[in-house]
């Protein structure tokens, strides 16, 4: 088995936060919404906020009832209702998550996120890009790229203490 060296968490979002910050300078951004998916999302989206001192409410996706699979997996006992506390219309809305893989959870999150309103821009944020696309959906901004053996899996754990687990399926 190939072994990989994790990356340490709060040195990514730092770069991720001065990435942002760039873009968003770069595109002439203002009124920015910072938005995380549940759960991962939400603590990297947290941590980024502080680094931007972006001082207004968090919005939080639990895309539960938006995932493709639903019907064929059920549902994640842990489901929390979506939260997003001001309007999403006319908004640059940066949404966060901490893995990117498939590309189907950031599809369910756009779907609920427009079900809010119609934000001007969204851009993509991401701890880690993951091969294995399924949908063409790409961050703009990505803390670092990472290949995986077959079999093996990453999860960041937290809140307090971010750190990413590399887990083995048998």
């Amino acid at each position: 088995m190939t072994q990989i060296t994790l990356p340490e968490v709060d040195q990514l979002i730092a770069q991720m936060a001065q990435q942002l910050k760039d873009h968003i300078a770069r595109n002439g951004r203002d009124n920015i919404a910072l938005v995380g998916i549940h759960s991962g999302g939400v603590w990297v989206a947290e941590r980024l906020g502080t680094l931007l001192e972006h001082d207004e409410a968090m919005g939080m996706l639990d895309i539960s009832f938006y995932r493709d699979d639903y019907t064929r997996v059920g549902l994640n006992p842990s489901v929390k209702p979506s939260s997003l506390p001001f309007d999403t219309e006319g908004r640059h809305v940066v949404l966060v998550d901490d893995v990117v893989m498939s590309g189907r959870t950031i599809r369910a999150a756009m779907n609920e996120l427009f079900d809010y309103g119609r934000p001007e821009s969204v851009t993509l944020v991401a701890l880690l890009d993951l091969p294995g696309r399924e949908l063409p959906i790409q961050p703009d901004i990505c803390g670092q790229q990472l290949t995986l053996a077959p079999g093996q899996r990453i999860k960041l754990t937290g809140p307090d203490n971010l750190s990413l687990e590399l887990q083995e399926s048998p």
